[in-house]
């Protein structure tokens, strides 16, 4: 059953996104104790559409091994999902268009389909993604990110955070209308996401406020979800599929080599 988060609802301007002076900074939360009868965010539901909205308990739709259907349901599967992504295209550091399914064509790949070049919580998961991909070149794999924003914003990204993988600008957002992520303030704003993000902090990950407010990632919103594909080789070849159901839904790293490297 689809519910929206609801409980005391904190101010509209909390939420909006096109003034970073209004917008709930994570380090806001470090700076006082946790209560018990305060929560940690709130989301009105009536502010949600059906599409922002997600079960409380754990959907196992959201992450399923395609490896561990039968032969002709992953198959199927696999063609489905090629289908969705067989005219999107995202774009290199150099500006270049690409068929996103050119990314796994000829090899396999784990593929990382960002929030937005800003997350703290997106950077977290590449560099936990980044710590693995010893073992993925050693199993013939390429690790990739793809991000929800402009050429210059994954540049930016690149280069704050080394990350080891390819990056890619999808600026259109079509990979992940292709692919049905969720996006939503209610799938945004959770209690995961923000012990999530005060987690991340106290780690030493920060958030890049700037790319977060830049117009690419404003005019969407900033509440895109992500999700990470295991693919190819070959086009219609897809393995592994996560979708996160709120910011911060990781995936088991392990799931995720057992799929791409086993």
């Amino acid at each position: 059953m689809a519910t929206a988060v609801r409980t005391n609802p904190l101010p509209s301007a909390a939420f909006d996104c096109s003034n970073k002076n209004h917008f709930l900074h994570p380090t806001t939360l470090l700076r006082k104790p946790f209560s018990k009868s305060t929560p940690l965010f709130s989301v009105d539901s009536n502010r949600t559409n059906q599409r922002s909205r997600f079960p409380l308990g754990r959907n196992r739709n959201t992450v399923f091994a395609i490896s561990g259907s039968s032969g002709s349901a992953a198959i199927q599967m696999s063609e489905d999902i090629a289908r969705l992504l067989e005219s999107v295209e995202v774009f290199d550091l150099n500006g270049k268009a690409i068929p996103i399914s050119d990314l796994w064509k000829d090899r396999k790949a784990v593929v990382a389909f960002a929030r937005h070049f800003g997350c703290v919580l997106c950077r977290k998961r590449a560099d936990l993604l980044a710590s693995k991909k010893e073992r993925m070149d050693a199993a013939g794999v390429a690790l990739v990110l793809i991000g929800p924003g402009s050429v210059d914003q994954a540049k930016a990204f690149s280069m704050q955070t080394n990350f080891k993988g390819e990056v890619y600008a999808d600026p259109s957002h079509s990979s992940f209308n292709a692919l049905s992520f969720v996006s939503g303030i209610a799938t945004t704003f959770t209690p995961l996401a923000g012990l999530k993000i005060v987690q991340s902090y106290l780690e030493g990950y920060r958030q890049d406020w700037q790319l977060s407010f830049q117009k690419d990632t404003v005019n969407k919103g900033g509440w895109q979800q992500g999700g990470i594909l295991v693919a190819g080789p070959g086009k219609s070849t897809i393995s592994y599929m996560h979708k996160d159901k709120e910011a911060g839904d990781d995936p088991d790293i392990e799931d995720i080599l057992k799929a791409c490297c086993s």
